[in-house]
């Protein structure tokens, strides 16, 4: 297939400008002006004018298909990743998870044939280690050698996910020698299960304690202490999912310093708070969530990170839950509440909305956020990420004045509510292309289950 895009305004992470885009068989071949079409005989054309021609989004947080809490999130690879296309979003890398006394051999192959079929845009994994011991340090090198260079581990969940200082040390170290990323949860687990433990003794059980009994500190404590060790260990890391102003002083402190540390927030940390929580009756469990929301008034820290460079990313960390018969599930108390939020389709749509629309940013920054700066720490780049010859065409057209409604039934994810029900957005894609075809159109889905490719990462690259 040729293809030509014209008469659009090319977005990159460094400039925007007006410019045709040529591809040949999934891959961009040229960026030109219209004097040279003629040298160009497309078998399709797409007419971008009045809109912004931008590298696919990429999401490096999300969670399909994953057993948690005694059930699982609602979107498989088929449903999440049409999701995402609808979106705007066409690669994600998801979490493949190790359980105790697994090997991480057997983890990734077993989220491998969760996607294989599956997945109708691209796709690569992370590998959340759980049991840090000789046997899985020494896996990480093979592991590498697949396409898989980065990892995440928990200071929170005790006895399931959780890692002491240790483990996450031996971690780093080893992702350092191979060349890899280790990505952190920063809460401090084992004093929010105190909290926990006499907030219930008390009574308070209420979807509101969830947030009561994770407060601030615990991130900031959490946080402040992953930096210290990859300092220790030399390493980089990037911390997922941060909400709240002290946990990002703590990332903005080591920035300064000149370290290697990242961090990534999420659009329900942005648009949603402790107010939903507090919402009447058991609402509020549509917005549970770990970390958990944060007060309002701290949206406005997140933002003016996101535009001052201190936080790089804003992914999803998609695992969604039905409210009905799965958040349910703690009609009774707070810490059975299956905890994740439906955001794998709304993210560029919330952003833009918020934060281009709004002025806190212009086109460029939001690409370098949503596509390019993922793309360069998880190793995708220049492949993915960028509006660039010899990238893959995975493109969208942005129209800057199309409304989008946010309500459940507009949407595409497999789960019973949004949390943004009742907002409508503007900026929403007109065409999304994967590797050169055209998977979403005017809407309507035209690509295939299973069309998406596992793709190899190469290691860590600072953004």
């Amino acid at each position: 297939m040729r293809m030509l895009i014209k008469n659009g305004t090319i977005v990159t992470a460094a400039d925007s400008f007006a410019g045709d885009v040529w591809i040949v068989d999934g891959t961009i071949v040229a960026i030109a002006d219209a004097r040279q079409r003629a040298a160009f005989a497309a078998e399709r054309e797409i007419d971008a004018a009045g809109k912004y021609v931008m590298p696919g989004g990429i999401d490096v947080h999300t969670h399909l298909d994953m057993p948690f809490m005694g059930t699982t999130s609602r979107d498989d690879f088929q449903t999440g990743t049409i999701a995402a296309a609808h979106g705007g979003t066409t690669t994600i890398v998801d979490f493949a998870i190790q359980a105790r006394g697994q090997s991480l051999r057997a983890a990734l192959d077993a989220w491998h044939a969760k996607a294989e079929g599956k997945a109708a845009i691209d796709y690569g994994f992370h590998m959340i280690v759980s049991d840090v011991n000789p046997s899985s340090l020494e896996e990480m090198g093979g592991l590498g050698a697949e396409g898989v260079t980065s990892y995440k581990l928990f200071t929170a969940y005790p006895g399931a996910l959780y890692s002491d200082d240790g483990q996450i040390l031996r971690a780093m170290q080893r992702a350092r020698d191979l060349g890899a990323l280790v990505s952190l949860h920063a809460e401090n687990g084992i004093a929010i299960n105190v909290l926990i433990e006499q907030a219930v003794a008390r009574g308070e059980r209420a979807p509101r304690y969830h947030a009561t009994t994770r407060p601030e500190v615990t991130e900031a404590e959490a946080t402040h202490r992953a930096l210290c060790l990859a300092e220790v260990a030399g390493a980089p890391v990037y911390i997922v999912h941060l909400t709240a102003a002290r946990a990002l002083e703590e990332v903005v402190r080591f920035r300064d310093r000149g370290l290697p540390v990242y961090a990534e927030t999420c659009p329900q940390y942005l648009f949603c708070s402790t107010d939903d929580l507090e919402r009447e009756g058991f609402e509020g469990a549509k917005y549970v969530c770990s970390p958990p929301m944060r007060p309002r008034a701290m949206q406005e820290e997140l933002w003016r990170g996101l535009r001052t460079g201190h936080l790089q990313v804003v992914a999803t960390d998609h695992c969604p839950f039905d409210f009905v018969g799965q958040k349910e599930m703690g009609r009774e108390v707070f810490t059975r509440i299956p905890n994740g939020m439906p955001t794998i389709e709304t993210r560029l749509l919330l952003v833009w909305d918020g934060g281009v629309r709004a002025g806190r940013f212009g086109p460029s920054r939001f690409v370098e956020m949503m596509a390019t700066a993922p793309a360069k720490l998880f190793g995708l780049y220049p492949r993915k990420g960028s509006v660039a010859v010899g990238a893959d065409a995975d493109l969208v057209v942005w129209d800057p004045d199309r409304e989008q409604s946010l309500a459940a039934r507009a949407l595409h994810m497999r789960v019973d509510y949004s949390p943004y029900e009742g907002r409508t957005v503007r900026g929403a894609p007109t065409h999304v292309l994967s590797r050169g075809t055209v998977i979403v159109e005017d809407g309507k889905f035209l690509g295939r289950p299973g069309a998406g490719r596992f793709v190899k990462r190469s290691g860590y690259a600072p953004a």
